[in-house]
């Protein structure tokens, strides 16, 4: 049996808890063969050896499968083993997954390899892609350079992409993080374009092009077999053309044709949205579809999130842990700090955009700072007082380094220590005391 062919569009969060049960299901469908990770898009940037390393670990712990990274960091200049070894290993692959960096960058280091060609063939004769963020970019008939205009001033332009989904016959620029909202005083909408600046992109495209937008923390999965798009995660994927708009909830199943005839519905000199159920010709350049699935109704698109999904949880636990302290509940202050703890771990694989993670970090340093002001001077047998959430926050470093998460061991000490409680491994094990206290 052939495996399946599918394309998975994520728009951000791939290595985030929102997105894990989701890998869990394609590597499930994409069976046994190896899973590889192409570094490529990231490769210029001088951590990129810490990206992939995070990566691997969230897959290993949020979805129970080994991945391999394939180092394909700068094909230019490199030497012909180095490329047909990563070559290779991509297409004996069934699942490979490509995330964060510049778009412009690994299109510039893939196309003079085969791997744009090895990409086509995982969707036509089977195999399982997953492009988040930049590597989504590519995707399409058309490529934001969003570096180069974002952050360099280029004037509002398109690049030429991988062209992908043209198998199915669709002339689309995919565009990631299309809900961003990091900009707050300004519009970062659009993979950071902004309504204006994407206005003027469209103004570019041929009458046929369209806009296939992703929400952060949502993904778009094609199946090429079942001839179906699905979403899943929290935001909606959008289909645009030439700025008029229907979106897609979470959870929404539609045909790609249907998909197709949408996106042509909305075009210039059209009265608007046709049904989704128009029922236009099937794939091109594939074998029609398998299996006898139908569109469901388009439903009303999910409500707008807030600006972060990862600080909104940190400013919740904020106020849960000050609602603890309020009510001299030590231990519940305690449970709050160690779930902050649990998710920043959890989180800790994300590629963040932002100095979010430094924030959910030192929002659990003055966690740990206020419990050890709670165990100060005025307060009676300080360590009967602080015994439970020292206890439990050893019994956390004690599992970091039996997993030989070090580095996680090594900080949940240094916080201890920061918060008046000398830490002590002896042989017998680890011992403890509050700084100033009789020994």
């Amino acid at each position: 049996m052939s495996p399946p062919r599918l394309l998975c569009i994520i728009g951000s969060g791939e290595t985030t808890p929102t997105i894990a049960k989701l890998h869990r299901e394609l590597f499930e469908r994409a069976g046994d063969a190896p899973a590889v990770l192409l570094d490529t898009p990231y490769g210029f940037q001088s951590n990129a050896g810490d990206i992939s390393a995070r990566a691997v670990r969230y897959f290993r712990e949020s979805a129970g499968r080994y991945v391999e990274v394939v180092a394909l960091r700068r094909a230019e200049g490199a030497s012909p083993l180095l490329i047909e070894s990563a070559q290779a290993r991509v297409a004996g692959a069934g699942w490979v997954f490509s995330g964060p960096g510049s778009p412009t960058y690994a299109l510039r280091q893939w196309r003079p390899t085969s791997l744009p060609r090895l990409f086509a063939d995982k969707l036509a004769t089977g195999g399982c892609l997953v492009f988040s963020s930049a590597a989504a970019l590519t995707l399409g008939r058309w490529t934001v350079p969003v570096y180069e205009i974002y952050k360099a001033g280029l004037d509002p332009s398109w690049d030429e992409g991988l062209d992908l989904l043209s198998l199915i016959g669709f002339d689309v620029a995919v565009i990631p993080h299309f809900d961003n909202a990091e900009g707050g005083t300004h519009d970062t909408r659009y993979c950071y374009l902004g309504e204006q600046r994407l206005e003027l992109m469209e103004r570019q495209l041929p009458p046929e092009g369209w806009v296939l937008g992703v929400d952060e923390h949502t993904a778009c999965l094609f199946d090429f077999d079942e001839g179906t798009v699905r979403v899943a995660g929290l935001g909606v994927v959008t289909v645009r053309n030439h700025g008029r708009e229907e979106k897609l909830a979470p959870g929404e199943t539609v045909l790609q044709s249907d998909l197709l005839a949408l996106a042509s519905s909305l075009g210039p000199g059209t009265a608007g949205p046709a049904s989704v159920a128009s029922g236009m010709a099937g794939p091109r350049s594939l074998p029609p579809p398998r299996g006898g699935n139908h569109a469901l109704p388009l439903r009303a698109p999910a409500q707008p999130r807030g600006p972060s999904l990862f600080l909104g949880e940190v400013e919740r636990l904020g106020g849960s842990f000050d609602q603890a302290l309020a009510r001299r509940d030590p231990a519940g202050a305690t449970e709050v700090a160690l779930e902050l703890e649990s998710m920043l771990h959890e989180w800790s694989a994300d590629t963040f955009q932002s100095d979010e993670l430094a924030r959910g970090r030192a929002a659990l340093r003055r966690a740990v700072l206020r419990l050890g002001e709670l165990a100060g001077p005025g307060v009676a047998d300080r360590r009967e007082l602080v015994s439970p959430w020292v206890e439990a926050l050893l019994g956390e470093r004690e599992a970091a380094r039996r997993s030989r998460r070090f580095a996680d061991a090594d900080r949940i000490r240094d916080k201890l220590i920061d918060a008046g409680v000398e830490v002590r491994d002896t042989p017998e094990g680890t011992e403890w005391g509050l700084r100033g206290e009789p020994s």
